[in-house]
């Protein structure tokens, strides 16, 4: 086990940022930058033991400074979508920004995708780790509370990146923290993911309406394009023509997971045929968004000079769903002072 650390670059106002990968006994690495959190480089065997780097990214910072589509990063204070970028606790209004149409998503125009966070690397008892904390002062983007946080990646000796997220609030707010790594794990032999076949533990999701806001139902996946209870290629029933698909552009939904919310269980399995990959997500949250990078621009430059295509990366976004604030029936984000909340996401690298 071993951590490194080299500058990733100077930001405009001349805050210095770092990259620190870790290393496990296996060889497996993970390459994380304290701008964002984001996951740069993570690389995985596949059946013939050769590593690859599983995540889309960039080579500079000014590339995840200047255009970035969330690659890797800690998604906050609230991940997805809230609708018309307001909601209300209390009887008090809060007013959030409107940076997707008429709503607001993933925290902001400065989220946490976007804060420099304090990094402190360390030989944890499963494998090297890097703990990020940031403090989003009241009032950041809209939402009430100082919101202290932090996020422990750890890489374990198994071939796992565990993800814990910690917060606490000294005001009631709401809090819903996720990561946005987009994974292709052919490692770069495909251009696309439609190929990759994928197994969501879900029996039913939240259908959304043409803004991507959920309508508030749940709604069984059996006969719909998103039944994915048996591994099935992702683009086999992506441009069907179904009304949730032609929201999203394709998937870009949230699924309701089975088992006990808090408990730590499988939510979503991925299997690569060409390399024998196999990614298992496993995360003590309510639900999972699944989005097979619709909205990526078609032809995007990224690491190693490497062009990213439309559908070229996929999302297994571990959450509380979408608009939740808005939503009482849904599980609560909401957090208040003495509180702690606290999420575990691990994912796990085999090879078939």
């Amino acid at each position: 086990m071993k951590i490194k650390k080299q500058s990733f670059g100077t930001l405009a106002d001349g805050t210095p940022i770092a990259l620190y990968t870790l290393v496990n006994a296996q060889g497996m690495m993970a390459t994380i930058t304290n701008y964002g959190g984001a996951i740069v480089s993570l690389t995985a065997p596949d059946r013939h033991g050769n590593f690859g780097d599983v995540v889309l990214g960039f080579d500079t910072l000014e590339e995840y400074v200047d255009h970035s589509p969330y690659f890797g990063c800690i998604i906050g204070r609230f991940g997805n979508r809230i609708a018309n970028g307001r909601f209300t606790l209390d009887g008090v209004e809060y007013v959030l920004a409107q940076n997707d149409g008429q709503n607001h998503l993933h925290g902001g125009r400065k989220g946490f995708d976007k804060r420099v966070w304090t990094p402190r690397a360390l030989e944890a008892p499963d494998g090297p780790a890097l703990v990020l904390t940031y403090t989003s002062p009241d009032g950041e983007e809209g939402y009430p509370g100082t919101l202290a946080v932090t996020v422990a990646y750890t890489l374990t000796d198994d071939n796992a990146l565990a993800i814990d997220y910690t917060a606490t609030t000294d005001k009631k707010t709401v809090v819903n923290l996720t990561n946005h790594s987009y994974f292709n794990l052919s490692a770069g032999a495909a251009e696309t993911i439609l190929d990759h076949e994928l197994f969501i533990n879900a029996e039913t999701f939240t259908p959304v309406d043409g803004t991507l806001i959920p309508t508030g139902e749940i709604r069984p996946v059996g006969g719909t394009p998103l039944d994915f209870r048996t591994l099935t290629p992702i683009g086999a029933r992506i441009n069907m023509d179904d009304a949730q698909l032609k929201f999203g552009g394709g998937y870009d939904h949230n699924w309701v997971l089975n088992g006990e919310p808090g408990e730590l269980r499988l939510a979503a399995r991925v299997y690569e045929p060409t390399s024998g990959r196999v990614m298992e997500v496993h995360t003590t949250e309510p639900a999972i968004q699944f989005y097979a990078g619709n909205f990526l621009p078609p032809s995007l430059k990224g690491k190693g000079g490497r062009v990213y295509v439309w559908r070229g990366g996929f999302c297994l976004e571990t959450q509380h769903y979408p608009d939740s604030p808005n939503k009482p029936h849904f599980p609560s984000t909401e957090l208040e002072p003495g509180q702690v909340y606290r999420t575990t996401t691990i994912y796990k690298f085999l090879a078939e």
